[in-house]
């Protein structure tokens, strides 16, 4: 069986975020499902989807720590500035994070370790709410 939904998840400020819950909520059809699998598609380019540590806030401070010292808003060899000078070190961090996840469903919930989160990675300081296109496969 398929299905495809898409979810609007809420706006959030730069940084990176747990939306696991979001995500599964916003897919009530993932209940039907025994064993199989869901797509996770980002409708962004200024932004990402990853999958890593749930429990510890660290994590995600260490991971906008990394990301904004490697990749510097306002740096002079950006030169795609037009929409601001945080919307070209976005792009460059969603093609290094991906703007997808393909997860396993088990038992009607996303099969995921015991530590592991989805997380949305925001990379602008104002990115607005978030699309994605999640699809199921599986019985």
């Amino acid at each position: 069986m398929w299905h495809q939904r898409q979810l609007r998840l809420r706006p959030q400020p730069r940084g990176f975020h747990l939306v696991t819950r979001e995500v599964a909520e916003g897919l009530p059809e993932l209940a039907e499902y025994r064993v199989g699998l869901a797509h996770l598609h980002l409708l962004h380019t200024s932004a990402s989807l990853t999958l890593n540590e749930n429990a510890s806030p660290d994590v995600r401070h260490d991971f906008a720590t990394w990301f904004d010292g490697a990749v510097p808003d306002g740096a002079p060899y950006w030169t795609h500035t037009m929409e601001g000078p945080d919307d070209m070190p976005a792009h460059v961090k969603s093609a290094l994070l991906g703007f997808s996840l393909t997860l396993p469903v088990r038992d009607g919930r996303f099969a995921l370790g015991t530590w592991q989160g989805i997380y949305l990675c925001e990379h602008r300081d104002h990115g607005g709410p978030r699309s994605l296109i999640a699809t199921l496969q599986g019985e």
